[in-house]
């Protein structure tokens, strides 16, 4: 056979036995699955085997890869978060780009490069890149203070960093005039305000707008990033740019529970990313170091640098702050890995002269070092922070009883956002447990088979849609004469203790939502949410809890209070607490207390006239209202709660949830 290879499908082939193959090993030797495509770019690439080249293939799919790291990145920072530590993020990057920035700068001029070629290195070993942000983003702690914190910083050390390459190679080819300037200034101005002002409001109108068909919506997603990547090369700044902003710009839109987000994932870190980490490595030529003396000492300054200069900001943000030694180590591990803006800056400095051979291959060799050391601190010090973050259980663990969700399902409309509700209050997005669809054929035994069918084929439509963003179901079909025995059946049966079910807001006259669901509320006393969805659950801006008077007295209603805060993170929403007719200092302490923590800002209403005036009528498009409501009979019912959702249904947004704490 003819080395390298240059077959597409084998070329192709030879890169997934790599990518499948390489994580398995690492493993072995308990090493970051992450560093195995790099390794194996090492052994199979130009300098290695030669059995692959690193040629446009190996290029294009490994540019598109770094790409989805930093859309990704984009996509799952905590905006709410980086809002919250906004402060903390400026002076973290700052920190980490300037204190390896003066380092490096020293080294090179040390060295003996140029001025401009050693500010070049310095702003080289001042970027980084979020290699190990999967690995945090899989441990579960990416809305931890000190992850957001590390990622917010990274927005400005690699703008800072492309930013100086911009200019220097600017001054390199003469240009770095006033006009260079102004021109530079105004597009980069424009270019964001166009992002991050004009993609949210086209994504709102599409969102709002569209059938939620799987395909067309990722379609949307994709020419979002690649429209953001190409405008920042057409106005001479690096795609990877576009590509952040293009997830800064979706990140409200791309729920971090659904089913998008996990195909966006999945295509990132089963495909292109691994290209990216494979290509990386192929740039690699061990043989001199062994060639050159001069190469050791450039290799070993460039590396010493990173590792002083990347630990140096998270100790110092660690010290003003109050962090943990936990989440300082991850902060380390996660400024650490160089690679996205390192090799963009590397590869222009070498080919405008600014940098030689040696340093090339130096910085390689520091890409590989501190992608293994990055990807290990997180492994490591990621895992314990998330044991150190998991809440404290709740009645539910305490007791030993699994969490199980029964979604009814009657209408094919409806299914998707059930479903996605159903999803998004569960206690964690890991938990084993499934959800249970069930459809309910009203029919005697001998005339169901037709309405069977016609069951079940709901619910394979159900399995289709869950199965796209890994939630298990475990769909079940009751034959019945009475739909709500049927429901209340399958309660028993399963030992359900969550119910989430749609009302179509019509309601006959003495009932509430109407004969099936109040039967079932009256029946029951598990947990229950009535709702009704008019907009995707993704374009929620805020969620406005309506609580009424002697709500915290009811046993489930530390829960039910869990649950909805949960949602709002989910959602990246604000939530707006209305207590009725009470004072809102007995919730202040519950409602800061019970993790997780949105935003959110508690008022109290006088009575339900002044709730009516004052808020259901003025709701904004992008709202859900939740009404802690309450079984007739029991601690905080009131004969206006049985009004509110009529009032709800009449006005837009016609979005709400009646949500029933589960009875001691």
């Amino acid at each position: 056979m003819q080395l390298p290879i240059e077959e597409p499908v084998l070329i192709f082939a030879s890169a997934m036995i790599l990518f499948f193959i390489s994580p398995l090993i690492m493993k072995k030797f308990k090493i970051p699955g992450i560093i195995g495509p790099i390794l194996a770019g090492i052994i199979v690439g130009p300098y290695g085997f030669n059995i692959l080249e690193r040629d446009q293939t190996i290029e294009l799919l490994g540019n598109i890869g770094l790409l989805f790291i930093i859309f990704i990145a984009g996509l799952e920072l905590d905006i709410d978060g980086f809002k919250k530590y906004r402060n903390r993020s400026v002076l973290f990057g700052t920190l980490s780009f300037n204190i390896p920035l003066i380092l490096g700068a020293v080294v090179g001029v040390l060295l003996g490069y140029t001025l401009t070629g050693s500010i070049l290195l310095g702003s080289i070993i001042g970027s980084h890149t979020l290699l190990a942000y999967p690995i945090a983003s899989v441990m579960g702690i990416s809305k931890n203070k000190a992850v957001t914190t590390a990622v917010g910083g990274t927005l400005l050390t690699d703008t800072f960093a492309l930013l100086i390459l911009a200019i220097i190679t600017g001054s390199t080819e003469g240009q770095l005039s006033l006009r260079f300037w102004i021109t530079m200034l105004l597009s980069l101005t424009g270019f964001v305000l166009l992002i991050m002002l004009g993609i949210p409001k086209i994504s709102k109108w599409y969102f709002r707008n569209s059938e939620n068909e799987g395909i067309t919506t990722f379609s949307f997603v994709m020419v979002v990033l690649f429209f953001s990547s190409s405008l920042a090369i057409l106005i001479g700044m690096q795609p990877l740019i576009g590509a952040f902003l293009a997830g800064l710009a979706l990140n409200r839109f791309v729920l971090d529970y659904g089913t998008l987000m996990n195909r966006i994932r999945f295509l990132g870190n089963a495909i292109f990313i691994p290209f990216f980490l494979l290509s990386v490595g192929m740039l690699m030529d061990l043989s001199v170091l062994f060639n050159n003396p001069k190469a050791w000492l450039v290799t070993i300054a460039i590396v010493v640098s990173v590792f002083i200069g990347k630990a140096a900001a998270p100790l110092i943000v660690s010290k003003v702050y109050g962090y943990s030694p936990v989440e300082r180590n991850v902060m380390i591990g996660l400024t650490t890995p160089q690679a996205a803006a390192t090799l963009a800056s590397t590869l222009v400095g070498y080919r405008v002269g600014l940098l030689d051979q040696i340093t090339v291959n130096a910085v390689i060799i520091m890409i590989l070092l501190t992608c293994f050391f990055g990807s290990y601190f997180v492994e490591k010090y990621g895992r314990k922070l998330a044991l150190q973050e998991e809440r404290q259980p709740s009645k539910r663990e305490k007791d030993s009883e699994p969490e199980r969700i029964l979604i009814p399902l009657a209408n094919l409309q409806t299914m998707e956002s059930l479903i996605d509700l159903a999803n998004m209050i569960r206690e964690s997005s890991i938990n084993e447990q499934t959800l249970h669809p069930l459809t309910v054929v009203q029919k005697d035994l001998n005339s169901a088979h037709e309405g069977v069918a016609s069951a079940e084929k709901m619910l394979g439509h159900a399995l289709i849609y869950a199965s796209g963003a890994e939630i298990p179901l475990l769909p079940m079909t009751r034959v019945d004469q009475n739909v709500s025995n049927g429901i209340i059946r399958a309660i028993a049966e399963r030992r359900i203790n969550t119910v989430v079910i749609g009302w179509n807001a019509e309601r006959k006259f003495n009932q509430m939502f109407g004969n099936i669901i109040d039967r079932v509320v009256e029946q029951t006393s598990q947990s229950i949410l009535v709702t009704k969805l008019d907009h995707p659950l993704e374009i929620t801006r805020r969620i406005v809890l309506i609580v009424p008077r002697g709500a915290d007295h009811k046993g489930g209603y530390r829960e039910a209070l869990e649950r909805i805060k949960t949602l709002t993170v989910r959602l990246s929403a604000f939530l707006l607490v209305l207590v009725v007719g009470e004072s809102k200092n007995s919730y202040q302490n519950s409602i800061e207390n019970i993790q997780p923590d949105p935003p959110f800002e508690i008022k109290e209403i006088d009575n339900w006239e002044a709730l009516r005036e004052s808020y259901v009528h003025n709701l904004n498009n992008d709202d859900i209202v939740v009404i802690m409501s309450a079984r007739k009979g029991t601690v905080a019912w009131h004969p206006q709660l049985e009004e509110l959702p009529k009032s709800l249904a009449k006005v837009k947004p016609k979005s709400f949830i009646v949500y029933y704490p589960e009875e001691s």
